[in-house]
């Protein structure tokens, strides 16, 4: 059985062309593909020396990793850009942020009430 005839790809008015249909994606010019290789060939070294570092077993120094350096930055000192508001963490930082507040408002209160009361019928 033979497959049916496709149609060209035509994009949707409102849609872009997806990446993988994309010819500019597979017929990369020389300068871009000599990019990739710098690229790639200073990834390699990068891994290379991190990896001698890593597996040296004379090493007395710490080994620094950046990318863990960078994710460390980002989960710890720089949470704004990661944070999201959602109803989520509204209701719990609005029940850790006031909650507080109100417990012990109610636990003075309520302790003040009850002496109050035993003073009173005594």
């Amino acid at each position: 059985a033979a497959f049916p005839r496709q149609t060209p790809y035509r994009p949707a008015p409102l849609a872009s062309l997806p990446r993988v249909l994309d010819p500019d994606e597979y017929n990369e010019s020389l300068e871009k593909r000599q990019a990739q290789a710098e690229r790639l060939a200073i990834r390699a070294r990068l891994k290379l020396q991190y990896q001698l570092q890593l597996n040296n077993p004379h090493s007395a120094e710490l080994i620094e990793d950046p990318a863990m350096l960078r994710w460390t930055y980002a989960r710890t000192s720089n949470i704004y850009p990661n944070f999201r508001p959602t109803p989520k963490t509204s209701l719990l930082g609005a029940l850790f942020g006031i909650g507080p507040f109100f417990f012990w408002w109610y636990v003075l209160k309520a302790d003040r009430v009850s002496l109050l009361t035993r003073h009173v019928q005594l």
